[in-house]
């Protein structure tokens, strides 16, 4: 971003600068030098920001270009009727549709959520005015990440891909001289058809990793509101910012609603269609020559319908913490108030809570290894009881009570994305790639 840039989230205590940067929060069009400078530079150079007219029209040719024209040209004209059992491509069919399909479904929801809400809106950027210094922080450096973790499943995709299509084209399956020169024309064609490759994977986890991104910042958000509870407050403060939280999530739900589920639906038929396909004649060959590019296709859609699905039930998983949090904090706040009643003082109440926990944390430190996957959602830790005695344990009761009926999460038209559905969904899905990855490998 160089040393120029303009930090959009820097907040200074001034109020003069308070209200500057509240402005700059709440406008929705990217400033030339802040943050999202460089991640626009990238829409743009992967020709899907569609700012103006000039960028959708270059955004949509380029589309039409990679993800239609260019495999049905690969499918219709360039496959090698004639070639040997290792040239052939019979499963292309499936291959193309189901890579073009979900690419054309990803680039129409990408260009919809950015021309709908502008891409700090869909990013939740002008809402970061009212969260923390760390929360604000933490997403920025998530968002300069983002790029690298797309990088990360589409560089394996594309060399392999790549890979495969220079051997094909290398040794001689293809004898099209459309360019007048058999050599220039199967480099040309081989060039188009791994940017088509790489075009459509890079679409398709992109908006996988933006969800991935949004999804992220509201597990920042819960993480900084499990603090409330280590505080001073009153039920209503709690209840305001859960509630905020809440709408955030189903704002998220709303917009990614149809395409987790148009995605699952896809990438489901794309894996039904591959093993019939491969299971229709007794004796087709499957191997990795025939069935490479079917078995990559499924493995880089199962890669990113599991982005979508993880990041969706991870944060259900957050957010349903919370209501095991509140109990937690009510617990501890009712056992203080009795041994406050009784004569012990709420010091002496709050050290023995201390000196219990550290027992308990060292006879569990043996044989229990909780690693990262624990955090202020979910932890062992009680709750310090100095913080409860301005609260009355009707207002606590009713917090939990409200916790407990209003579990907040990830939905798709209802039915909330836990983990359940994704040990159930990710394990039909897996089962299929893996039947066709041991088919491909010649593993019987």
């Amino acid at each position: 971003m160089g040393d120029n840039s303009e930090p959009l989230i820097n907040r200074n205590n001034n109020n003069n600068n308070n209200s500057n940067n509240k402005n700059k929060f709440a406008r929705s069009i990217s400033h030339a030098q802040d943050e999202l400078h460089s991640f626009r530079s990238y829409l743009r150079w992967m020709c899907v920001d569609q700012s103006n007219a000039w960028t959708a029209c270059l955004s949509w040719s380029t589309f039409i270009l990679f993800a239609i024209v260019v495999p049905t040209i690969s499918h219709f004209v360039l496959a090698c009727s004639t070639c040997d059992s290792k040239h052939s491509r019979p499963y292309d069919t499936v291959v193309q549709l189901s890579l073009s399909s979900v690419a054309t479904l990803s680039f129409v929801c990408l260009s919809t959520f950015v021309r709908k809400f502008g891409l700090r809106r869909f990013l939740f950027f002008d809402k970061l005015v009212d969260e923390s210094e760390t929360v604000r922080n933490c997403y920025t450096e998530q968002l300069n990440r983002s790029l690298k973790i797309l990088s990360v499943f589409v560089i394996p995709c594309f060399v392999a891909e790549s890979a495969y299509k220079i051997w094909w084209y290398a040794s001689g399956a293809s004898q099209i001289p459309f360019l007048g020169n058999v050599y220039v024309s199967d480099a040309v064609a081989c060039i188009m058809e791994i940017c088509s490759w790489l075009y459509r994977t890079t679409v398709i986890f992109l908006v996988c990793i933006l969800f991935r991104l949004i999804c992220y910042l509201q597990i920042l958000r819960l993480q900084d509101f499990a603090s409330i509870f280590h505080q001073d407050n009153d039920v209503g403060p709690v209840l305001t910012e859960h509630l905020r939280i809440r709408r955030h999530l189903r704002i998220i739900s709303h917009r990614y609603r149809a395409f987790i589920l148009l995605l699952l639906v896809l990438v489901t038929g794309s894996q039904l269609a591959s093993l019939l396909i491969t299971t229709k004649k007794s004796g087709a060959e499957v191997n990795v020559y025939t069935a490479g590019e079917l078995a990559l296709c499924s493995m880089t859609l199962l890669a990113g319908l599991l982005i979508l699905l993880r990041s969706a039930t991870k944060i259900t998983h957050k957010a349903q913490s919370v209501t095991s949090l509140a109990a937690k904090w009510h617990v501890c706040a009712t056992v203080d108030s009795f041994d406050v009643a009784d004569g012990e003082s709420a010091p002496s109440a709050q050290i023995a809570y201390a000196r219990e926990f550290t027992m308990g944390a060292r006879e569990e430190s043996d044989g229990d290894e909780a690693g990262d996957e624990e955090d202020d959602l979910d932890n062992n830790k009680l709750i310090p009881s100095y913080a409860y005695s301005t609260i009355s344990f009707q207002k606590r009761q009713a917090l939990v009570t409200y916790f407990e009926n209003n579990r907040a999460g990830i939905t798709v038209y209802g039915f909330t994305l836990d983990r359940t559905t994704l040990h159930t969904i990710f394990g039909i899905e897996l089962s299929l790639v893996l039947w066709l990855l041991g088919k491909t490998i010649g593993i019987s």
